[in-house]
């Protein structure tokens, strides 16, 4: 018996960090914000750069490139990318502060490549895929494991967690 290979294309939303281009999934997405004042979080891990006001929920903001353990410069187009995730089996607002948006592409599952494996020394977890469009490498991002409450790296990286009321539970 011959296996089906899915060939549904992946729609995917794409933008930039530290000049890469990185894309999710458009199902997490739930929209892209900009020029939105950040509340910084005293004591908070180095990554969440604070939180904001989204129609009266809070929600936190994680700066991308220092989760990534990138350069920490900003960008004068830096948007936030507002995410569904799923965080201790229960769905959860999340803001990505990335340098820019891009578009939303139309990916064909042949195209993904796996991640590359790159002995103990280069975490991945985060990658799904590799891909490419318009000559350009885009590294296809698994946001769940991004905000997951197993931690990655040296810190954690929980996101809080909106209840009915709007109020904020920050994880440990």
């Amino acid at each position: 018996m011959s296996q089906q290979i899915d060939e549904t294309p992946h729609q995917l939303l794409t933008f930039i960090l530290c000049n890469e281009m990185f894309a999710l999934e458009i199902s997490s997405v739930r929209e892209v914000l900009d020029n939105v004042k950040i509340t910084s979080v005293p004591q908070s891990p180095e990554h969440l750069c604070g939180v904001i006001n989204l129609r009266g929920s809070v929600v936190p903001v994680i700066e991308m490139r220092k989760k990534f353990g990138l350069d920490n410069t900003t960008s004068d187009e830096s948007c936030i990318i507002i995410l569904e995730v799923e965080f201790d089996e229960e769905l959860a607002l999340v803001g990505a502060l990335t340098d820019s948006v891009c578009e939303v592409i139309d990916l064909p599952a042949s195209d993904i490549k796996p991640a590359p494996r790159i002995g103990t020394t280069l975490n991945t977890d985060y990658i799904y895929g590799m891909g490419s469009h318009n000559d350009q490498f885009i590294t296809l991002l698994n946001i769940n494991k991004i905000f997951s409450n197993t931690p990655h790296d040296s810190e954690s990286s929980c996101p809080p967690t909106n209840n009915e009321q709007g109020n904020t539970d920050v994880a440990p």
